[in-house]
């Protein structure tokens, strides 16, 4: 891997500033002021019915799936910063266009519009947080980039009912949330004005811009040891969809206190927890850590749909967190460890495919407890463990042929000097 200059990642802290975590925290701050609460905003203020709004929002996850790597793939071509800044600029406008609407076709072409930049945005965001890291930080900095993602989601919230969201009045905290995204997007102004922009095609390896995007997408899923961590993905993101769908069904739907001390248990945890565990699993490689994820979440699940103690809940919903933890933030480390450096904005999109598993898993979720029952607790949560349990092959699979590549692999001074596929598939491979 090329040395990254000194100059980006010496700092007063170790990191380059972009790795700080401060825009990540105003940008989740304000997402999480309003978003959560757009459902509730949508019934109450201008009486939109419950399938209606369960459309607006799902459409939001839909476009956002599929202009993932388009996403990725724009930064590869034209750069971290500029996509960055022009799809949060652009994004920031869509909360005041949520300030003002008051049709459902105006909002749902803004919820659309609001996945489609949202989706821009994060795979460019990764990739230059990959870029401007060592292997080494790389764990540490996205451990710190899903620490201020967390934080904000703890105040985002609170700072959005206190102004008032979902009630009568809805401006300020929409337009709060899109100044936020303007700062951000000043912020990123300035530190692509002060520091070179770390840019993939700047590398002494093929050009992104010499590859189609047709290209692009066969380099990325030619890559066998991508494809297996992104089946396992499918079913870890369906794992972590059940905390905001199933479960709230099941436990909310006559312990809503219980319910919300879970929630408040799964943000503190991830707090707490994410550093130690991020220290003790440096020890192992990265699928080992996703391995150990997927396990911990089948545990956790099963533990919340069968337990009726406070504490039990509670011990679950810590274990439940911890492969979250691992999962997110070990899977974001991988991409960066296993994309060539000209194509890491397109891996790090194309990774956004496993969401497609978090909306069919809260499909499942809500048809099993309509057809079993919510007496049948057990036998629900033993299903959707064992679905969390099937990552563990994929991501095991990925492993042993990361193993063998690396095992096999001669050194070459430059591992993408042909396009034939066994080229491609070596290169993948290489950081």
């Amino acid at each position: 891997m090329n040395a990254i200059p000194k100059r980006l990642t010496q700092t007063w802290t170790g990191f380059h500033p972009v790795a700080w975590g401060v825009g990540t925290f105003l940008s989740r701050t304000g997402y999480f002021m309003t978003i959560p609460f757009l459902g509730i905003y949508l019934g109450k203020v201008h009486g939109i019915d419950p399938a209606t709004i369960g459309a607006i929002l799902a459409v939001s996850l839909f476009v956002g799936t599929w202009s993932s790597f388009a996403g990725g793939a724009l930064s590869d071509r034209f750069g971290r910063y500029p996509v960055m800044i022009w799809s949060m600029a652009v994004w920031g406008l869509v909360y005041v266009g949520f300030a003002f609407a008051d049709s459902p076709w105006q909002f749902f072409l803004l919820s659309a519009l609001n996945g489609l930049f949202r989706n821009i945005f994060e795979p460019a965001a990764r990739a230059l947080l990959a870029d401007v890291t060592s292997e080494k930080q790389r764990a540490d900095v996205f451990n710190a980039r899903y620490f201020a993602i967390n934080l904000g989601g703890a105040i985002g919230p609170l700072i959005g009912l206190k102004l008032g969201i979902g009630g009568t009045s809805s401006l300020l905290p929409f337009l709060l949330s899109a100044t936020i995204y303007g700062l951000y997007a000043l912020l990123l102004i300035g530190f692509s004005m002060k520091f070179k922009q770390t840019r993939a095609d700047s590398r002494p390896h093929i050009k992104a811009e010499s590859l189609s995007a047709r290209q692009m997408v066969k380099v990325v899923f030619s890559d066998k040891v991508f494809l297996y961590f992104l089946l396992g993905n499918l079913f870890v993101a369906g794992a972590y969809s059940h905390l905001d769908t199933t479960l709230s069904q099941y436990i909310g739907h006559d312990r809503v206190d219980a319910y919300s001390l879970l929630f408040v248990v799964n943000t503190v945890s991830v707090l707490l927890l994410q550093y130690p565990l991020g220290r003790l699993m440096k020890r192992y490689s990265s699928m080992t850590a996703l391995k150990v994820g997927c396990l911990l979440f089948g545990l956790g699940l099963f533990g919340l749909g069968t337990s009726e103690h406070i504490i039990l809940l509670i011990l679950s919903m810590i274990i439940f967190t911890s492969g979250e933890i691992l999962c997110f933030v070990i899977g974001d480390v991988l991409i960066g460890e296993i994309a060539p450096e000209h194509l890491r904005g397109a891996y790090f999109g194309a990774s956004g495919l496993a969401f497609i598993g978090q909306s069919a898993s809260a499909w499942l979720g809500g048809m099993l407890l309509k057809s079993l029952g919510f007496s049948q607790g057990p036998l629900i949560f033993g299903i959707l463990m064992v679905l969390a349990f099937a990552a563990f092959p994929f991501f095991h699979k990925g492993q042993l042929l990361r193993n063998r590549r690396a095992g096999d692999r001669e050194p070459a001074a430059n591992p993408l000097k042909s396009m034939d596929s066994d080229a491609l598939e070596n290169s993948s491979s290489t950081c």
